[in-house]
């Protein structure tokens, strides 16, 4: 396949849930009300080549036929990289000072005051959780690999493969409060914000930054890249530095490539973007927190500069085959028990099943 970075369709994934009201007041529309689970469709977005693995609100996704049935295919690599073949490491940047003031509670997690439901406690229990317990969640991704044919389907036991999260993926928490977060941030501001992170976090070199994604979390209210505004109907998106086609254009690294997820604060979203979506009443209010950033994770470590590593003909990266399955089965979205708690989490592509997946054994 080998789409380039500046023409592969735009992939990203929303979540809904600001009042109309407080929507009104910032001049933004609101987002439709949620209805029933639809099949994923892989348009919403679309207009923006960055918005890779796009995720669509369940309303972007209705009427549309599911995009169930190609396998992935390798990309032949981007700067020579393809997918995570180290052990995955991921630091969470809470960005701006809406966020609040910083605590941190009886388990040594960061806590905000400007976080009303708990998203960046969360964030930490979920990628501290990765790879504990025996999950077997993350198992799915350790199929696909780099080094091989450009257009191959599948890798041979000898090439370099996605690694497993031995031990938990969070590799740390940064609150950068020296300045409130956009209000409607460009692409190129979240790359630029990733690349102050990496300089934050000591990884100051190319080869320090191959295994690592940094989760850029914007605070309640805001809108990064459009998000929870009547034209961005999406949930979340990931990306690299070096994508020419962000909005403001690419943002210049000293450090080496550097992968990136635009999370906005999901629950705005509220059911839009999966609240409740596998658990009922107070259980479910961040099953789409959950979902939406396992599905990011999952994508970047299988496509971790786009779009040289695992997508199908159309476009679409692993965990966007299998958004907004519904819940259940093999591969529909339930809860994965972890050393830190059980989270919602949705099923991904499996080229070996040619199908969705919640649960696969690990390839070494």
């Amino acid at each position: 396949m080998g789409i380039s970075p500046t023409s592969r369709p735009n992939r990203t994934r929303a979540l809904t849930g600001l009042s109309a009201l407080a929507l009104a007041a910032t001049g933004f529309a609101a987002a439709p009300a949620a209805q029933a689970d639809q099949p994923v469709r892989e348009t919403a977005g679309h207009s923006h080549p960055y918005r890779h693995g796009v995720h669509p609100t369940k309303e972007a996704a209705a009427g549309a036929s599911a995009q169930r049935t190609s396998n992935l295919r390798f990309g032949g690599g981007v700067d020579g990289i393809g997918v995570t073949t180290g052990t995955p490491k991921v630091y969470l940047v809470f960005w701006g000072t809406q966020w609040g003031a910083q605590g941190t509670d009886a388990s040594g997690y960061t806590t905000l005051t400007g976080d009303p439901v708990g998203e960046a406690v969360r964030a930490q229990q979920l990628f501290k959780g990765l790879g504990t317990n025996g999950e077997t969640w993350s198992g799915v991704m350790t199929q696909y690999c780099q080094g091989v044919a450009k257009g191959a389907t599948s890798c041979p036991s000898t090439a370099a493969h996605v690694a497993y999260p031995s031990g938990g993926a969070l590799a740390g928490v940064w609150y950068d409060n020296a300045a409130a977060a956009p209000g409607q941030a460009t692409g190129n501001q979240l790359a630029a914000e990733a690349v102050k992170a990496a300089g934050h976090f000591g990884n100051t070199t190319a080869a320090a930054n191959r295994d690592v994604q940094y989760v850029v979390l914007s605070p309640t209210g805001t809108h990064p890249d459009g998000f929870n505004t009547s034209t961005g109907n999406f949930c979340a998106w990931h990306d690299w530095n070096g994508d020419t086609t962000l909005t403001g254009g690419a943002a210049t690294s000293p450090y080496g490539d550097v992968a990136f997820t635009n999370d906005p604060y999901v629950t705005d979203m509220g059911t839009s973007c999966g609240q409740n979506y596998v658990n009922s009443g107070s259980a479910g209010t961040l099953d789409g927190v959950t979902m939406v950033y396992g599905h990011e994770y999952s994508e970047t470590i299988t496509d971790q500069n786009p779009a040289g590593g695992w997508t199908d003909s159309s476009g679409s990266e692993n965990a966007d085959k299998c958004a907004w399955k519904g819940t259940g089965g093999v591969g529909g979205a339930q809860n994965v028990a972890m050393a830190t708690g059980s989270f919602a989490m949705q099923g991904t592509w499996a080229n070996d099943a040619s199908g969705c997946e919640i649960s696969h054994p690990v390839v070494p």
